[in-house]
């Protein structure tokens, strides 16, 4: 699957944009393609809450969708299945296939999942582990602020 933004023709009709849309736009559509391909996101899960059905450009399409359904969070990533794994923002794949591995053999801290994945500022409200819960930090209103913060 190829994505190219929108180039501007000149001398095109009125009815045609101007200017080019930002780069991240075809950014956050490759997002939104490996979420469907990968984690089993559908369509109208990432742009529930869009606004005119287009994706949010500030944060990521997963993280985006975590916000709008706190309900299914936290994840305990001692027991959880693989499928509610892939909905956490901060961990991919080969993240969760290590964690799925790893617990295996013994219980996993927030620590041990730190070395796992790159962004644990982004993962912790949305996990519980072995001597770790978010508490009220799931349902933190400025969560989104202080996650693109960090």
């Amino acid at each position: 699957v190829y994505y190219s933004a929108f180039s501007p023709i000149p001398d095109s009709t009125s009815s045609l944009p101007l200017q080019k849309p930002p780069l991240m736009r075809e950014h956050r559509l490759y997002q939104a393609d490996w979420l469907m391909r990968f984690y089993g996101f559908s369509q109208p899960e990432i742009l529930a809450g869009s606004n005119d059905g287009m994706l949010d450009l500030a944060i990521d399409p997963k993280l985006a969708w975590a916000l709008r359904n706190r309900g299914r969070f936290p994840v305990d990533v001692n027991r959880a299945e693989r499928e509610a794994l892939l909905r956490v923002p901060g961990l991919g794949t080969k993240v969760i296939d290590r964690i799925v591995e790893t617990r295996r053999h013994r219980r996993l801290r927030l620590e041990d999942v730190g070395r796992l994945c790159h962004s644990i500022a982004k993962v912790r409200p949305f996990i519980v582990a072995e001597g770790w819960s978010p508490g009220a930090l799931t349902d933190k209103a400025g969560l989104r602020q202080a996650i693109t913060r960090s």
